[in-house]
């Protein structure tokens, strides 16, 4: 059976908006669980790359429990949060990939240089291998470079969401970083995917029955493994 195509998402500034913590001076994950919500229009995109029989996984730099920002536990509440959002749209996300660590991590054990956050492909690969999917026939879908170097690392087609601006050349490691499309948001970003698979046929994928079978938490996976 020929392995079946994905949809990769970031997940900050993609499914849910960045925050803005005035007291630090960034934008960083939302936390705690009740500054979570969900974009415009993320449910349709997500219900008609379902329906276009993509898996479709979150793949995330989450180092904020490196950095003590919050625990593993709120990943996992962030999670159910979306799921319940997607579900009244009809739609389900297939699994969540995360990388926790960070360079700079006050956990000692999260401290290190790690081929899964991106730019790294490891997250994409990992669920590749899981999940059995293809990566050329998969997008990855972010708002930073990263994720475009981390996509293109994989073999996958690229999109940026966002305002793609003169400014990011200049951030540009490699022509790796330069995304293959840009979308207004992830809503658009569905639908040039569709369109890039006019001859694909709709299909209607049942939801997993179990979020926490089929997203591990995949972190303490890699952790045993490096």
């Amino acid at each position: 059976m020929e392995n079946r195509p994905a949809v990769f998402l970031d997940r900050d500034g993609v499914i849910n908006p960045m925050i803005y913590y005035a007291d630090h001076g960034f934008a960083d994950s939302p936390f705690p669980l009740k500054q979570f919500s969900i974009l415009p229009r993320v449910p349709q995109a997500i219900r008609l790359l379902n329906d276009l029989g993509f898996a479709v996984v979150v793949v995330s730099n989450q180092p904020g429990i490196a950095k003590g920002h919050f625990e593993e536990s709120l990943l996992r509440e962030t999670e159910a949060k979306t799921q319940d959002a997607l579900k009244e749209a009809g739609a389900h996300i297939d699994a969540f990939y995360y990388c926790i660590h960070h360079p700079q991590a006050i956990k000692r054990e999260l401290r290190k240089r790690c081929a899964c956050r991106k730019p790294g492909a490891n997250l994409l690969r990992q669920a590749a291998r899981g999940m059995k999917l293809s990566l050329p026939n998969s997008y990855m879908i972010g708002d930073g470079l990263t994720d475009m170097e981390a996509g293109h690392r994989a073999g996958c087609k690229t999109v940026f969401v966002g305002r793609w601006k003169y400014e990011h050349f200049q951030f540009m490691r490699s022509e790796s970083s330069k995304p293959d499309f840009v979308a207004s948001d992830l809503w658009h970003a569905a639908r040039l995917i569709a369109e890039q698979n006019r001859t694909r046929k709709l299909i209607s994928v049942p939801p997993p029955r179990s979020t926490t079978r089929n997203a591990p938490i995949v972190n303490r996976a890699q952790r045993a493994a490096s």
